[in-house]
């Protein structure tokens, strides 16, 4: 089987300066905090996975029936040459619009980007495999960081699925949505998928599930930690936490020490300190209503272009064209 092509902006050393850079930001601040993108080592990024299948855990099976309901009328409306995605992971949902794409007889090239090298370069071989003829262009970059060195030959299809665009705060979305306009085309295409404003108890519900899986996700950042940095944290002495934060309409996860805790980070050369109930965010996610996701989309430069939501209004695919 041909290999697929790789471009690597995102090295291991690279990600290991950019894990201590924010590991001691995050953690000196009041309050403290980590960044969301080191949930997914192999053990996070398993545990996601079976997140993902949980009763509780709405916005990856609505999500996949939306694309099943449209993904035919999405491949028409773009005629894609390229499909993009950032944050690939397994690239599992993309295969309906791979689908569609191809038996509308346009689709040439696909351009999956992740952090991770190995999950990226898996991911690529099995699609190469199942879609012959395919190109395949693997990148290994940060969506917030290597969007301008994106390939693929226009018409392209950016797609940003998962609600992911939620981890990040308002100004982090305005900059990042700006930087995606900034590398498209006139008569390229931005695919986002948000999570819906919805009642708060099934939202906290999604992020705290009855099983614990979703805790037991949270907690692995502390053992990526100290993997990576040297750090000697006691997941088990931090309480998973999820809440609704209603004025900025979205879910924050935190974890929340039971006992007082002193933790050592050697590569850091830094002592962290938690009292009793104090707690490390780890993660927000904003959930969003239509006409603040087309605000957001015209701000960057985008002409908002169609709006769809399962049929219980849990979860929107957006289509966005960059004008001429």
């Amino acid at each position: 089987m041909t290999e697929p092509a790789l471009d690597v902006h995102l090295t291991p050393e690279d990600a290991a300066v950019a894990l201590r850079a924010e590991a001691r930001t995050g953690l000196t601040a009041t309050p403290k905090w980590v960044s969301p993108k080191w949930f997914y080592d192999a053990a996070g990024s398993e545990l996601f996975e079976r997140i993902t299948r949980l009763p509780e855990y709405y916005p990856t099976r609505a999500e996949r029936e939306i694309l099943g309901a449209r993904a035919g009328e999405i491949a028409a409306t773009t005629g894609a040459r390229a499909l993009v995605e950032l944050g690939s992971g397994s690239s599992e949902k993309t295969r309906l619009l791979l689908d569609a794409l191809r038996a509308h007889g346009t689709l040439a090239e696909f351009v999956p980007l992740d952090v991770s090298p190995s999950a990226l370069t898996e991911a690529a071989r099995q699609i190469l495999a199942d879609y012959p003829g395919l190109r395949v262009h693997g990148v290994v970059g940060d969506f917030t960081e290597h969007l301008g060195l994106l390939p693929g030959a226009p018409p392209r299809l950016v797609a940003f699925l998962g609600g992911t665009v939620g981890n990040l705060i308002p100004e982090e979305r305005d900059k990042f949505l700006t930087s995606v306009r900034d590398v498209l085309e006139p008569g390229e295409w931005l695919l986002l998928g948000t999570d819906l404003v919805k009642d708060p108890e099934v939202l906290v519900r999604a992020y705290d599930d009855a099983l614990g899986v979703t805790a037991e996700f949270n907690r692995n950042v502390l053992r990526v930690l100290n993997r990576e940095l040297g750090a000697d944290f006691d997941p088990l002495a931090f309480r998973h936490v999820a809440l609704w934060n209603a004025e900025e309409e979205w879910v924050e996860m935190r974890l929340r020490a039971v006992r007082p805790v002193r933790a050592h980070v050697a590569a850091l050369g830094l002592d962290v300190g938690f009292a009793a109930g104090e707690e490390l965010r780890t993660e927000v996610s904003a959930k969003f209503r239509r006409e603040g996701v087309e605000r957001e989309l015209t701000a960057a430069g985008f002409a908002p272009h169609r709006w769809w939501t399962d049929e219980r209004g849990r979860f929107a695919l957006s289509l966005a064209r960059v004008e001429g």
